[in-house]
């Protein structure tokens, strides 16, 4: 396959075709590497595993990255060097108490965020996909599968565009087929489509069905109606009739990475209203003359849309906080290291900041 074939975009790669390629699998201890010549398994350099180590972006490869590789004489292995600018990244906090970012889909065109129609619809953990989607650059696209057991579909359809004004909003069923013939339309000229949402929602039989055969597993549904996790790894894989899926795992925990640029398009009727505030900081909590609080009394603007607004500004406020004290706390650290160490190397020191 060309690299178009696999999703590049642009001009050509800053470097030979060749030793380029695009991260199809990460394992525990490499990676499978899609090429113009075929797959090749890979590991990373050591000198990019430290700088990932040490917090310097970009950090490991993810799927979907595209990297710069150094073939090994004599092996079918390679050794990935560097990863290449990325574009269209669905990235969050990673899970724990560090701050740390964690690139769940590299290089993806549009993210369909899936949701079943069994329960699953959630409006305010869709606005939360909706503004990781818009952050990274990603077209969102929401998803409602599992149409076929649905008894009021006018009704979830009304609750997702709600919650994604703007967004296109598909209805289908991995069973019957309905509407897949939609979400053929994303991945003309190759484009790369990540399927996001959570656990048991249909994601690995939605991919068997774009791809044309069982590439995924699946397992049946419980006796509640809800289905199972299956997928445990992010994978891309090549469509036959063009175009890239990228499947991830359900995620459990989806804490804003930043966040800022993708509130404003996420809540476009609140930023809207908030631009005639009296105030141009107006909190909408009491201020006289808010705009939005006026919308929210007169019913132009649903309070729980408010609510969202509220909670996803706190969280990226909470980030931003929490990642300048990072920052200081590295700063005073290598301060206090570059005091300790000799005239000699301080100036290495001064050259790593």
């Amino acid at each position: 396959m060309t690299l178009h074939e696999l999703g590049w975009r642009g001009d050509a790669p800053p470097t030979r075709a060749d030793s380029v390629g695009r991260v199809a699998v990460e394992h525990r201890n490499g990676y499978v590497v899609y090429t113009e010549a075929g797959e090749v398994a890979a590991e990373v350099a050591g000198r990019l595993r430290h700088e990932a180590a040490a917090g310097k972006p970009p950090g490991l490869p993810a799927v979907g990255d595209w990297v710069a590789l150094r073939p090994r004489p004599g092996e079918a292995r390679a050794t990935i060097e560097a990863v290449l600018p990325r574009r269209g990244c669905f990235t969050r906090q990673a899970a724990g108490r560090a701050v740390a970012a964690q690139v769940v889909a590299a290089n993806v065109d549009v993210a369909f965020l899936v949701t079943a129609l069994t329960g699953d619809l959630n409006p305010r953990r869709l606005e939360r996909y909706l503004t990781l989607a818009w952050e990274g650059s990603i077209e969102p696209v929401v998803v409602l599968n599992k149409a076929d057991v649905c008894p009021d579909l006018r009704a979830a359809v009304a609750r997702a565009s709600a919650a994604a004004p703007g967004v296109p909003v598909l209805v289908v069923s991995a069973v019957t087929g309905l509407g897949l013939d939609d979400m053929e339309g994303y991945f003309r000229g190759h484009r790369t489509a990540a399927l996001l949402g959570s656990s048991g929602v249909g994601k690995s039989t939605l991919i068997n069905r774009l791809i044309g055969r069982d590439v995924q597993r699946v397992q049946e549904v419980r006796d509640d109606g809800k289905g199972r996790h299956t997928t445990t790894r992010r994978e891309l894989i090549v469509r036959p009739g063009g175009g890239l899926v990228l499947d991830t795992p359900g995620l459990r925990e989806l804490q804003l990475w930043d966040g800022a640029e993708g509130i404003a398009p996420a809540f476009a009727e609140v930023e809207d209203l908030a631009a005639s505030c009296r105030f141009a900081d107006c909190a909408h909590e009491s201020e006289p003359g808010c705009a939005v609080l006026a919308a929210v009394a007169d019913g132009r603007l649903p309070l729980d849309r408010l609510d969202g607004y509220r909670k996803l500004l706190g969280e990226v406020r909470h980030f931003e906080a929490r990642h300048d004290a990072r920052a200081r706390a590295e700063r005073k650290r290598q301060e206090k290291a570059m005091s300790r160490a000799p005239m000699s190397y301080r100036g290495q020191y001064r050259y790593r900041n």
